[in-house]
């Protein structure tokens, strides 16, 4: 893919360049049948048309200024003889198709060149009087002829100019996409891994409290063996998280919601939160990891910024609902975990509602869409703190 993507602007160039050369070929062509009476005549002409076309192609493989002054200095001998000599009206095509490649090429002074070679035309067109001897309305219809060829062959060879950039604006957007591209998947990472890592610190933390409560309370053998079972989850849970990051390191890592609403209700009880979870229908599998998200992202909201004393937690077939009480007085606590996941519930054709009512507060997500496709949704929460 990265071959093929950079080799697509270098085709796009070389087809743009042999597109022009083809339309500068062909009009040049037709000028030196139409604008010549005798052999050498027409032979000087093809030789400027020759090399302006010759320049052309060069300069499509060489970058550097220099390229272009050998064709310049030909064309120009090929403009000044055609018109004081030959009397030729389209001697400037050659001309005008290698100069506007010379000031297209400058990096700066452009405006100086265009009125040098615009000057050095008109000096040889006001020599023509004296070489054939024209009447002012002669020159006057050389000049506008001359002027006309000149234009043609100038717009002409500026589609390459124009082109060009069109295909490096490209390039550049392309590279931004993949910047973006890049960026976006290292918030993901990172949010998965701050997901895994700060919901098991937390659980970790509350287990260990509860061990060591027990342990402080030495009351038989019975809490000492619950306290030895709290600390076996912990360690546990430890090995679970590393073989998470494991996954989450080679892009495996799915969310389970049967797993998440397991070890919800084991962290609600842990903690002396009486749960209770209601089952309205089989959950879509569709939909099942994304509501597994929603679940896991308030659970946490629940045990960090709550004093819940009761959850209830209802499944329907293309949804989940958690409601809790014991939500804090005073302003509103800033929960940018479940903001994050609304934009991603609302981008995968669903919607998430976050409602507080007094002392509890609701959670809800849920999808309408029959065609819902989210199986191969990986990316979770980033910040769930305030």
């Amino acid at each position: 893919m990265p071959e093929q993507t950079e080799a697509t602007p270098r085709q796009l160039r070389r087809l743009n360049v042999s597109v022009v050369t083809a339309a500068l070929s062909a009009t040049g062509a037709l000028l030196v049948i139409t604008d010549t009476e005798v052999w050498w005549q027409a032979l000087l002409l093809a030789a400027g048309l020759a090399t302006a076309l010759f320049t052309v192609n060069w300069s499509a493989t060489d970058q550097r200024l220099r390229v272009l002054v050998p064709g310049l200095v030909v064309t120009a001998v090929v403009w000044t003889v055609g018109v004081l000599v030959a009397g030729t009206l389209s001697a400037s095509f050659g001309l005008a198709i290698v100069g506007t490649l010379f000031v297209q090429r400058l990096t700066r002074h452009r405006r100086a060149a265009a009125l040098t070679l615009v000057a050095f035309g008109v000096v040889v067109l006001a020599a023509m009087p004296l070489t054939l001897g024209l009447s002012p309305l002669e020159l006057l219809t050389h000049t506008v002829a001359t002027v006309c060829v000149a234009v043609t062959a100038s717009v002409l060879t500026s589609l390459i100019q124009v082109v060009s950039t069109l295909v490096d604006e490209l390039e550049r957007s392309r590279q931004r996409e993949a910047d973006l591209a890049v960026a976006r998947e290292r918030v993901r990472f990172a949010g998965d891994l701050h997901d895994i890592q700060g919901h098991t610190l937390h659980v970790v933390k509350l287990k260990v409290t509860l061990a060591r409560k027990l342990l402080d309370r030495d009351q038989g053998e019975d809490d000492r063996e619950r306290a030895d079972r709290e600390l076996g989850e912990v360690h546990e849970l430890v090995g679970d998280t590393i073989a998470r990051t494991k996954e989450l390191a080679h892009a495996q890592r799915r969310l389970n919601l049967s797993a998440e609403l397991e070890n919800a209700g084991n962290l609600f009880e842990a903690a002396g939160i009486r749960v209770s979870i209601e089952r309205r229908g089989e959950v879509d599998s569709r939909v099942g990891e994304m509501l597994g998200q929603v679940l896991r992202e308030t659970t946490t909201n629940i045990l960090r910024h709550a004093q819940a004393e009761r959850v209830r937690i209802t499944l329907a077939e293309r949804g989940i609902t958690i409601a809790n009480d014991g939500v804090r007085q005073g302003p509103a606590t800033e929960l940018r975990g479940l903001a994050t996941l609304r934009e991603r519930v609302g981008d995968l054709g669903g919607e998430l509602v976050v409602e507080r009512s007094g002392g509890d507060f609701l959670t809800a997500a849920t999808f309408s869409a029959p065609n819902t496709d989210l199986t191969g949704v990986r990316g979770t929460v980033s910040d769930t703190t305030t």
